[in-house]
């Protein structure tokens, strides 16, 4: 993810945090001072990364029990807004991604019942003084447990009951129709949170509502286009008629190339024309603003760039591009020698036209 580096390998999977979050630190700080002083404020941070910890023990519990289904989990990143676990991806049969979306929640009932047990009291009252350095550290952390599984469980997307309300569905009306479903259902909670949010002044809530809405509309498409990719093979989506570049060619004859094409990828390709890399605009642009006109293609291109065959399901193209973090993914014929290209890009303008056609 964008903006987060990584602190530390727990379990097999890469704890990342996000730069936002210190930003939630120092706001949070900052507040504390100046309503209660220093030790208000130490008290507050305090707490705030005990609560995370909590946070990420929810993830990690989605992590254990998805490995349990074969399904790897490459990272976990903090944000200011919680946490997420990036799975390789979601079980598809009801009953791993019910037990998959339970684990988090039971997680934080585990604490919840550990912390009662050494004396908490739960109250979830103390949310309302919950930046209050008098009301109990430890009820107060039993406290937001408690409510990280009911706010969890609310059956919309993306909390965990939404997961689940997606898996029940799916029983009956089949996956993409019960994600429609769960999306739609999340996005109508989203609007209720920014209602909410503006009428009390809370701008955690309405970037909550945000996240929330984004995220419900991005797993039905997300659900929708692998749907679409299993029917597809890679040949049906790859771009074919490109301008290459050599590895040697100059960062100034680059940005020609992109004025006279309409080109966002330039394949970089040796004399022998093996693939050696990509040449984005992104990258490109960079390189010229930092004054590289004179630089060579391959010192500013990706290189490591996945491939596919021509007859691959279209859907092992997205697995690539998923788990490579490249800009493209290089068509291949039998003797190996690149035909063409995908990008996450055409593949959702192919999905668009193919849903266009397949609604005449």
């Amino acid at each position: 993810m964008v903006w987060s580096f990584s602190i530390g390998n727990i379990l097999g999977s890469q704890l990342r945090v996000h730069a936002t979050f210190f930003l939630l630190l120092a706001w949070i700080g900052a507040a504390a001072w100046i309503e209660a002083g220093p030790f208000a404020a130490l008290v507050n941070v305090i707490f705030v990364l005990t609560l995370f910890a909590c946070v990420v023990a929810h993830e990690f519990g989605h992590a254990l029990m998805a490995r349990r289904y074969g399904i790897a989990t490459p990272d976990i990143t903090l944000l200011p807004i919680g946490g997420l676990a990036r799975l390789d991806r979601m079980p598809e049969k009801p009953a791993q991604e019910i037990a998959v979306a339970l684990a988090g929640p039971a997680v934080n009932i585990v604490i919840w019942a550990v912390l009662v047990a050494l004396g908490a009291e739960t109250d979830l009252d103390k949310l309302a003084v919950i930046e209050d350095p008098a009301g109990g550290f430890w009820g107060k952390l039993a406290a937001v447990n408690l409510f990280l599984v009911l706010f969890n469980m609310i059956p919309a997307f993306p909390m965990d009951g939404g997961r689940v309300f997606r898996a029940v569905l799916s029983i009956g009306m089949g996956r993409v129709a019960a994600t429609r479903a769960a999306a739609r259902s999340g996005q109508a909670l989203a609007f209720l949170f920014g209602f909410i949010g503006l009428t009390w002044a809370s701008p955690v809530l309405v970037l909550i509502a945000v996240f929330v809405f984004i995220a419900a509309g991005a797993e039905s498409a997300e659900v929708s286009l692998r749907d679409m990719a299993r029917h597809m093979r890679a040949r049906d989506a790859m771009i074919t008629q490109f301008e290459t570049l050599a590895p040697s060619d100059r960062l100034q004859a680059a940005s020609s190339a992109v004025i006279r094409t309409t080109q966002h990828e330039f394949p970089v390709v040796d004399p022998g024309g093996g693939l050696r890399g990509i040449l984005t605009r992104t990258a490109l642009f960079r390189s010229l603003n930092e004054g590289g006109q004179m630089r060579p293609v391959a010192e500013a291109m990706t290189e490591g760039i996945p491939a596919v065959a021509l007859s691959a399901p279209l859907d092992a193209a997205l697995d690539a591009l998923q788990d490579s973090g490249a800009p493209a993914v290089a068509v291949t014929d039998l003797s190996g020698r690149m035909v063409g290209y995908i990008t996450r890009e055409n593949i959702g303008e192919l999905m668009v036209i193919s849903g266009r056609d397949a609604r005449r």
